[in-house]
């Protein structure tokens, strides 16, 4: 049994060898993406117009974008939108948000 590697863990979000792990993002518990269903990330602005989605603490006010549990959303001015192929996107708000946004950029130029 191999052991994976953490490269981010922020309680909420967990990037490691094999893709990530968005905690409290059902109600029930995690969900995990693999790095090779990812498609894409965009970076979301929670400030300005968007302001108001910082105050998403969890689900979805659109049927595009679902927000995991993050009861620390409303201090943080930038989310991430995961394109996993599906139709809903996983939105998260990382405490370090560049750190996964680069580790996730890393794991994707390096299917190709």
């Amino acid at each position: 049994m191999g052991v994976n590697t953490a490269a981010y863990d922020d309680g909420l979000i967990l990037c490691d060898d094999q893709g990530v792990t968005i905690r409290r993002y059902y109600p029930w518990g995690s969900k995990q993406i693999p790095y090779a269903a990812i498609k894409g990330v965009q970076t979301l602005s929670l400030t300005g117009p968007n302001a108001i989605r910082r105050w998403r603490i969890w689900g979805s006010g659109d049927f595009i974008h679902w927000w995991n549990l993050d009861p620390r959303r409303p201090s943080k001015d930038t989310a991430l939108v995961l394109d996993a192929g599906g139709r809903v996107r996983p939105t998260i708000t990382p405490d370090d948000p560049a750190a996964v946004a680069r580790i996730l950029a890393e794991r994707i130029k390096g299917r190709s």
